[in-house]
């Protein structure tokens, strides 16, 4: 072999297989971005909690790039219905309420609008079987370092960092303590005050009457005024890339012990055994005097089992912006100066029961039949005397159809009772 020949040999790189590049680049890809991992636990006394976890959902069906997951637990009462029912439904009707053909950015930003449309909608299709039964509802979707928290009632879901600093990511909907939530049930024609047994002392927690549930907001209820709204408290979060864990569990937990209290009996163990370890806390502190469910998902670098240790110094981090309604462009951006170690960069926030303030005003006409798509449901409803009046207005809100405009004017306290002829 000639002196050329051995040296060309040696320059030359070697060829290398197209699987072997694809698993290099898919190895890339998931340094940046996080693990997720789970584990739940729950005691029942009723049996009318359930929970959902679906870690394998894609925005673009059959894309693990477009990879996202979801969470979620449903508290029942007045029977199992209306949890069951949440549980199949409400991640569909979230999905079909965002419109086809985004990019991880646009899906973000339009994911709190679509939770708000898939809440009503479920409560819509629920309330129309005629059964009585209610849910509250805590529905988390992660997708990379982005945590979407959409709630009705008061289950919760709250995160803990590697600072230590635990943050509360929904707003309890519990007449006894949210006295802006009793204000808008008594304008819209509700009343609150505590169950009075034959003229005697009130008692127990505030409740809303008729019906008597002491919360505010829940999916499903037909029995109780239609103001207690299906509309959600929504938030969304960007975590730093050293990751956090949340603890969403229903009142079964949080009627024992404090938020605080919960990350604290479980750091430093991986998901599946802080869960149990939650539950068995609450137990102890309190008994058995509830169902109570706890799911525990911790997202972490890539690589890490677990949650990193909390640091001995606590160093100056943003935990939390000004809330308000609001977003930055900063979905797919690198960390910036605000994204240290365990900081967590709020992109949105609202938890308005006003239906046209969280939809906004777009009414999407399709070109090819001349009929408006509804905001809510989804469907199509061709135009007539009262979508134009709701088309040309400019302070009307979201094309809404027939069947949801009247959803939406029962929730604000706009439609006039029609009194019960007796027989």
């Amino acid at each position: 072999m000639s002196e050329k020949e051995a040296f060309k040999m040696k320059t030359t790189s070697p060829l290398v297989a197209l699987g072997t590049l694809i698993g290099r680049e898919l190895r890339h890809e998931n340094v940046e971005k996080p693990t997720v991992s789970y584990g739940q636990a729950a005691l029942a006394k009723k049996g009318e909690d359930y929970f959902l976890i679906k870690p394998d959902c894609y925005r673009i069906s059959g894309d693990p790039t477009t990879s996202f997951s979801v969470f979620a637990i449903f508290d029942g009462h007045n029977g199992i219905s209306a949890a069951i029912f949440a549980k199949e439904n409400l991640l569909n009707n979230i999905l079909s309420a965002i419109p086809q053909g985004c990019d991880r950015e646009e899906w973000l930003q339009a994911l709190p609008r679509a939770l708000v449309a898939g809440f009503v909608k479920t409560d819509i299709e629920f309330q129309q079987k005629g059964e009585t039964s209610g849910t509250t509802v805590t529905f988390v979707v992660i997708d990379e370092w982005t945590i979407t928290v959409a709630s009705v009632g008061d289950s919760r879901c709250i995160l803990d960092t590697q600072t230590g600093v635990v943050s509360l990511l929904t707003v309890d909907h519990r007449l006894e303590e949210n006295v802006e939530e009793r204000e808008r049930v008594t304008a819209s024609g509700g009343e609150v005050g505590r169950l009075n047994i034959f003229g005697g002392n009130a008692v127990g927690p505030l409740r809303c009457w008729p019906g008597g549930l002491c919360l505010s907001r829940s999916i499903g209820d037909t029995d109780v005024g239609e103001f207690i709204v299906p509309i959600p408290h929504v938030k969304q979060v960007k975590l730093s890339n050293s990751g956090g864990r949340l603890i969403i569990a229903s009142d079964g937990i949080w009627d024992a012990l404090s938020s605080d209290m919960a990350a604290q009996c479980c750091r430093g163990l991986p998901a599946d055994l802080a869960a149990k370890l939650v539950v068995k806390e609450a137990l102890r502190s309190r008994g058995l005097k509830d169902d109570t469910t706890c799911v525990v998902v911790d997202i972490v670098p890539y690589g890490h089992p677990v949650i990193p240790q909390i640091p001995k110094k606590k160093q100056n981090l943003l935990t939390s912006l000004i809330p308000g309604k609001r977003f930055h462009n900063s979905l797919n951006k690198e960390p910036n100066k605000l994204s240290a170690v365990g900081a967590v960069e709020e992109l949105f926030e609202e938890g308005s029961a006003v239906l046209s303030e969280r939809l906004g005003k777009n009414m999407p006409l399709n070109s090819n039949s001349g009929t408006f798509r509804c905001a809510v449901c989804q469907g199509n409803e061709a135009p007539n005397d009262d979508l134009s009046e709701t088309i040309f207005s400019h302070s009307s809100g979201p094309m809404l159809c027939s069947k949801c405009r009247k959803k939406k004017d029962a929730m604000e306290g706009k439609r006039a009772i029609v009194p019960t002829l007796m027989t």
